[in-house]
Parts: structure tokens; C-alpha cells; sequence
């Protein structure tokens, strides 16, 4: 069983988690997507960035920074130092707890392109050249 982030809100239980019921597309997002492996980007530019420029990398860099449960450093909570099935799907405690229900996740599993705007919203797709393609590497 999972725990619950403070406030009995769902908690970030980490990607390797997910692996147990959804292997293929865990393995899939590993091998092939670029956001699984977002935390040497984030790594290798920290040293040119202050802490407040590296609090906004962190922000959709890694999963759940911010919230409660969710990425603090790379020595505290080192399987939320990328971006995750989490980072896209939610925190999955709840989801993890009851056994798969699709009501407990975001967007129920189904996700659409506004969900994606927290990241990839028009600042940081100008700056960035980098559109979300919600289909492509995810799973």
C-alpha cells in the first residue's frame, strides 16, 4: 500500500512503480522518450544557474516539484529527479492503492493537449522550439 502525501492528498510513488502494471509502456518511456532522462540536462546546466533559475528547470524537469510528496533535491528524492509517468499522468498513490481505477489517475488516463500546456505552454515553446507531442516516445 501507498502512501498519502500531507493533507491525504495522492502521493508520487515514482515511474519504476508504474512498471508492474503498465510494462510495456514503462519500458517504452524509458528506452525512447527524452523526458525520462530530463535530470542530466537539468544536472549539466546547473552549474551555469543561479537557485532561482534552477527552481524554474525543476519545475518541469522533474516530477512533482512543489507539490506535496513530489521532487525536493537529487539526494532526497532521487526517482523524482526527471520527469516521470507522474509528471504527465499525476500522483499515483491513489491510483496505485486501488488497484488501477482510471478515476484515480489524471485525465483518467487519457490525456489531451491542455495537459500539457503546464509545461509546454507558449513561453516556453518559443524560447525552447520544443512542441509537446503527446504521442511520440511517451508510451
Amino acid at each position: 500500500m501507498s502512501a498519502l502525501a500531507q493533507g491525504g492528498q495522492a502521493a508520487y510513488v515514482g515511474s519504476s512503480t508504474c512498471e508492474g502494471c503498465h510494462a510495456k509502456e514503462y519500458e517504452t518511456f524509458t528506452k525512447h522518450s527524452r523526458k525520462a532522462k530530463s535530470d542530466k540536462s537539468v544536472k549539466l546546466m546547473a552549474r551555469k544557474l543561479t537557485p532561482e533559475e534552477i527552481k524554474e528547470c525543476y519545475r518541469c524537469h522533474t516530477t512533482g516539484y512543489g507539490q506535496p510528496g513530489g521532487f525536493e533535491s537529487f539526494e532526497k528524492t532521487p526517482d523524482l529527479g526527471h520527469l516521470g509517468c507522474e509528471s504527465c499522468h499525476g500522483p499515483g498513490s491513489a491510483h496505485v492503492d486501488s488497484g488501477g481505477a482510471k478515476d484515480k489517475i489524471l485525465g483518467k488516463g487519457r490525456l489531451n493537449l491542455k495537459h500539457c500546456e503546464k509545461c509546454h505552454n507558449d513561453p516556453r515553446v518559443v524560447n525552447f522550439r520544443y512542441k509537446p507531442r503527446l504521442y511520440s516516445g511517451g508510451h
